[in-house]
């Protein structure tokens, strides 16, 4: 199997070394200081048993790459409608393409069924630029369950998690999951394979859009967010926002907002990804968090006065910072 690591950042350094060092084939689209880093070193993750990696055939052209069998996406979710177009020579025949970015992808209501099966996302792929480039016949759905950091050009660091969950647009089996999920499961992941990914898409979402946009707006670790009563209180009022829509678009969380930040609170003082990169000074990932939250919330007649709320204030902070468009 020959993968390509499209994004070579912490979550892409770290799935792209560690792929590299099981014995997988792997080669990375990669740009400047990253690249030659790349070219240079090969792989280099931090873990905790000391430094891993192996060989990369890294390029900033794909044409110089070729068509894979993988192509593993894990660059921003705002990168992509930008990107996705310059991927063909990337896709071969039989090219499977796994998104593993956050938020909500371009492709989450096609075989999601019910009323708003194959609703189009313009906050997260405007001009279907990126559903023209890489359709979902092509996608295994992928929710990433842990956390890593960039601490040099080409170098990741493993800090928490190891959790990847793979699973089809349309649900149920597809002969493609079985030889990701042993690869992947060689490389040291823990694979689960879910019946209906969307679910677990909706259900991260609902974890994490109130933490990273509150830390991006705020500055302030995890834990300290939810110390402060106030604050917290917001938090859960946007996720019971959240939550309706899920309800609405068949996607139900069944936990309280209370539980899931709890389960939050015991990973401490943790810089989310969004404030990392707002003191980077590197745009947010906003409109796969949040906007596409309001304009999910708008299509099927909830309000989302919190949502609302949440997006505007961080959406000016990121502005005035050049963070956001």
């Amino acid at each position: 199997m020959r993968v390509c690591v499209v994004g070579a950042g912490a979550v892409g350094g770290l799935i792209g070394g560690r792929l590299s060092a099981s014995g997988i084939t792997t080669s990375a689209l990669a740009r400047g200081a990253t690249l030659d880093a790349l070219r240079f070193y090969g792989w280099r993750v931090e873990t905790a048993d000391g430094l891993i990696g192996g060989p990369v055939t890294a390029s900033d052209d794909p044409g110089d790459l070729g068509p894979h069998d993988v192509v593993l996406l894990t660059v921003k979710a705002h990168a992509l409608p930008g990107l996705a177009p310059t991927l063909a020579p990337l896709l071969g025949p039989d090219t499977v393409v796994v998104p593993a970015i956050n938020g909500v992808p371009w492709w989450f209501f096609d075989g999601l069924g019910g009323r708003y099966d194959g609703l189009r996302l313009k906050s997260v792929d405007p001009a279907g630029a990126v559903a023209a480039s890489v359709p979902t016949m092509r996608v295994i759905g992928c929710v990433v369950h842990l956390a890593a950091s960039v601490t040099a050009p080409g170098l990741a660091r493993h800090t928490a998690g190891n959790g990847l969950i793979l699973g089809a647009p349309a649900g149920g089996s597809d002969v493609r999951i079985a030889p990701l999920a042993e690869v992947f499961g060689k490389a040291g992941f823990t694979v689960t394979i879910s019946p209906r990914i969307q679910n677990d898409i909706w259900y991260k979402l609902w974890g994490n859009m109130t933490m990273n946009p509150i830390s991006a707006l705020t500055g302030a670790t995890a834990d300290r967010i939810l110390d402060d009563e106030l604050v917290n209180g917001f938090v859960r009022a946007v996720m019971a926002e959240a939550a309706a829509i899920g309800e609405r678009i068949g996607c139900p969380i069944a936990q309280t907002a209370a539980d899931r930040n709890a389960v939050t609170r015991k990973l401490g003082a943790f810089k989310t990804s969004m404030l990392q990169d707002a003191e980077a000074g590197r745009p947010i990932e906003l409109d796969a968090m949040v906007t596409v939250v309001r304009e999910i919330g708008a299509a099927v007649g909830l309000p989302t006065p919190n949502v609302d709320a949440l997006l505007g204030l961080t959406r000016l902070a990121a502005r005035q910072r050049d963070l956001y468009p």
